[in-house]
């Protein structure tokens, strides 16, 4: 009969370090850092990159502090609402208008952008208008 192997006691499990919060300058500066990439992203890739740039910066800075929250929220509200309404006018590509109407939402959510970075650095809240509320 063979003896059973003796293994060391587990240690207790630790839990993940919790993320330093950033100071009131830190999270100006990523809060407008959010809406300026994610506007020049949206330009630059026709709308469907700049998504994934606020959505980065919301899931990793989320939890650093109520400012940078707020704004890569915003960040990310603008882009989904712009993407909901490129989708849908692409899916009428059929007629001539939906393509105005792209470049319409484009712009509009790259002002919104402007405007939300020009608020962020000034250290403002702002809740953009014309946009859905995904994230808070």
């Amino acid at each position: 009969m063979t003896a059973e192997p003796e293994f060391p006691p587990q240690p207790p499990p630790q839990r993940p370090p919790q993320p330093q919060p950033l100071t009131p300058a830190e999270e100006k500066t990523w809060a407008t850092i959010t809406h300026a990439v994610a506007a020049g992203a949206m330009l630059l890739s026709a709308g469907t990159i700049g998504f994934v740039v606020a959505l980065v910066i919301y899931l990793v800075y989320r939890d650093r502090g109520p400012f940078i929250r707020a704004h890569a929220a915003s960040a990310v509200n603008i882009q989904l609402t712009a993407l909901i309404g490129v989708v849908i006018c692409i899916a009428f590509f059929w007629l001539i208008f939906p393509l105005f109407l792209i470049v319409v939402i484009v712009g509009v959510a790259v002002v919104l952008h402007i405007i939300a970075a020009l608020r962020a650095n000034d250290g403002q809240w702002y809740d953009p208008p014309l946009t859905i509320r995904f994230v808070h």
